[in-house]
């Protein structure tokens, strides 16, 4: 593995590369940083180019203000797109894979980039402003956010956590792990209150541009784990994939399921990988204009 940076506007982006072949984008979760995909990441990279980054403000990617961003999806998309022109060969097509925010950013990246786009796989992206009972989650997400700014991270994630149905184990103790994983650790429990201040509400208000995604539906996937359903997390991606006219692909684990089983997962992704790479080029996308 090697590292490196990137600089963007308003920030320092670092990442991290494996392996060789086509370049395979990793997006984290809101929150989470490039090591998340430590579990998975060796078995993608005997066959491509796997690229992990912490996304700006988390970890050690560092922007040049402390001001909060404005316009977070779009920023974070613009940074991944960026990233990707740096790392892919030219007339070479990438492969994303985002997990809950990051595939947020995954879909926002197909919307107005498709053009050096293979395949984006996107794990249940929280996207509840697509459900049809929008306004009831978008008034827990409130009040998520306002217990942060009453009592603090821990009362907040607690109330999430609960809320979305316990699908997500909690983070282990730092001192029984290995000394990268509990780094990792100790960064992920950092980032906690920034998310909370500055991404819990944008990602999970975040509504896909349906009408463009349905014009590339040949390079989407979505994707849910097989023990969220019945839950929150699952629902985002089973509603898009209805209305885009999808099937819904169901990984092993629950929301993150590339840590909760990382090898099945790991394997299951790099099926539909290679599935995707045999494929040939698709035409041209017509309006590659971000809007």
């Amino acid at each position: 593995m090697r590292s490196g940076t990137l600089k963007v506007p308003g920030a320092t982006l670092y990442y991290e590369v494996r392996g060789t072949g086509p370049v395979l984008l990793l997006l984290p979760g809101s929150g989470g940083d490039a090591a998340v995909f430590d579990p998975i990441a060796d078995i993608l990279a005997a066959h491509f180019t796997v690229v992990t980054l912490d996304p700006r403000g988390y970890s050690r990617s560092v922007p040049d203000s402390a001001e909060p961003v404005g316009q977070l999806v779009a920023v974070q998309r613009d940074d991944a797109y960026r990233l990707l022109e740096t790392l892919t060969p030219a007339g070479e097509d990438a492969y994303v894979f985002g997990g809950s925010g990051g595939a947020v950013i995954a879909l926002d990246l197909l919307t107005h980039h498709p053009e050096r786009l293979r395949l984006v796989i996107a794990h249940e992206p929280p996207c509840f402003a697509v459900l049809p009972d929008a306004a009831e989650h978008k008034a827990f997400i409130d009040e998520v956010y306002t217990l942060f700014r009453t009592e603090g991270v821990a009362a907040a994630g607690a109330r999430f956590l609960e809320g979305i149905g316990a699908t997500m184990k909690p983070m282990p103790d730092p001192a029984e792990l290995p000394p990268r994983a509990a780094e990792m650790t100790h960064r992920l429990y950092a980032n906690a209150a920034l998310m909370m201040a500055n991404e819990l509400r944008p990602i999970t208000s975040y509504l896909p541009d349906e009408p463009i995604l349905a014009t590339r539906t040949d390079r989407l996937i979505l994707a849910a784990g097989l023990e969220t359903r019945g839950h929150l997390p699952h629902r985002p991606a089973a509603t898009l994939a209805t209305n885009l006219h999808l099937p819904l692909i169901e990984f092993p684990g629950g929301h993150s399921g590339f840590t909760d089983a990382p090898a099945p997962f790991a394997h299951q992704l790099l099926d539909l990988l290679l599935t995707a790479k045999e494929r040939p080029p698709y035409p041209p996308v017509g309006d590659h204009t971000s809007r």
